[in-house]
């Protein structure tokens, strides 16, 4: 499950204008991305504070807060892309975070 190629659909607000894209190698790269993603935000909102800190549910916050989140996974087997929705997005970052914990 590793490197199956994943991308992320996002869209900020309201605004058609504001989808993008982003593109990994693997499932856990792309968790990575998201949370990168919204660490720029935090440091973005809070450019004074050095340290940053934030939990699950700030994290699940940003996610809900987007227009729309989704992503596609490579299946190797089907040789098509299986789309993910914004449930599974979190439940996927929350594992990634909880591996960088230990």
């Amino acid at each position: 499950m590793a490197n199956r190629h994943t991308i992320i659909l996002m869209q900020a607000s309201p605004n058609r204008a504001t989808r993008t894209f982003m593109d990994f190698e693997s499932i856990t790269q792309a968790m990575g991305g998201i949370c990168a993603l919204y660490e720029r935000k935090l440091k973005e909102l809070n450019p004074a504070i050095r340290n940053l800190s934030y939990d699950i549910v700030d994290l699940y916050n940003f996610i809900d807060g987007l227009a729309d989140m989704s992503a596609l996974v490579y299946d190797h087997s089907s040789h098509a892309y299986v789309p993910h929705d914004r449930q599974w997005i979190k439940q996927r970052t929350f594992q990634h975070l909880k591996k960088l914990a230990r």
